[in-house]
């Protein structure tokens, strides 16, 4: 099965790619193209896939990068492919020929481009890191490289919608008790539960950091299972482990 990747013209002419589950060598709950180094699918069979996605990407193996995520608002600038995988959620690189990877199974895949100045970013935002400011980190560390703020193209892929997101009401404060007007991303559930708008609080991030353009493709990973992989389904239909999606954008 060929590989299915998602793009747009938003982030043209610059390489680019949401990676859905399909063309991957995956199997059972991993079924497919799991680039999840931290999962417990083999390792062999990630790296498989992981080459699949470097070779669609046209760069070296090694140059497909990505660190080890912990939900944090930490941004790595990328010189040159890495021999360790720091704790970061965000890269930004003014150098051609490395592939910039998110890895994500419901939260948010951000993708940026600024090609006039020749810099890109790539962003993990979950709920915490995108309530701790690392979009906003992204977008301050390509304008260290040279990118102009007004010029910035960003694109959230595939992530939970609203629909699937629930929550409790100690989530609701968190968020309260950062901006009162959050509310708006809180659609009232049933009983005491909320469901929460995690694209449209990203959309809401990028747009008020005052870059150029931020758009979502509108892929919900909850509800489209033979697409996506989605930590939450997974917890529901009690497996014992899932996939992880990438997404990869390189000059």
């Amino acid at each position: 099965m060929t590989l299915e990747i998602l793009t747009s013209d938003a982030l043209s002419p610059v390489r680019h790619g949401f990676f859905t589950r399909k063309g991957g060598a995956s199997s059972g709950v991993f079924g497919g193209l799991n680039c999840g180094q931290g999962s417990s699918d083999q390792d062999e069979i990630v790296t498989i896939n992981r080459k699949r996605v470097a070779d669609a990407m046209h760069v070296e193996f090694d140059h497909l990068v990505t660190v080890h995520q912990v939900h944090s608002p930490k941004v790595e600038i990328i010189k040159a492919p890495l021999t360790e995988r720091p704790k970061a959620d965000a890269m930004v690189t003014n150098v051609p020929g490395i592939a910039l990877g998110i890895l994500t199974a419901d939260c948010q895949p951000v993708l940026f481009s600024e090609p006039d100045a020749g810099v890109i970013g790539g962003a993990h935002a979950g709920w915490r890191g995108a309530l701790d400011g690392v979009l906003e980190e992204t977008i301050e560390a390509m304008v260290r490289l040279g990118a102009k703020r007004g010029r910035i193209n960003a694109v959230i892929g595939p992530s939970i919608s609203q629909p699937a997101y629930e929550v409790g009401p100690d989530f609701l404060d968190e968020f309260i008790a950062e901006d009162t007007e959050n509310t708006r991303f809180f659609a009232q559930g049933k009983d005491d539960r909320y469901q929460f708008d995690l694209p449209g609080f990203g959309l809401h991030l990028l747009r008020r950091a005052g870059i150029g353009n931020a758009s979502w493709t509108g892929h919900c990973t909850y509800s489209d299972a033979e697409r996506f992989y989605s930590y939450r389904r997974a917890t529901h239909a009690k497996e014992a482990d899932y996939g992880r999606l990438i997404s990869a954008i390189r000059l």
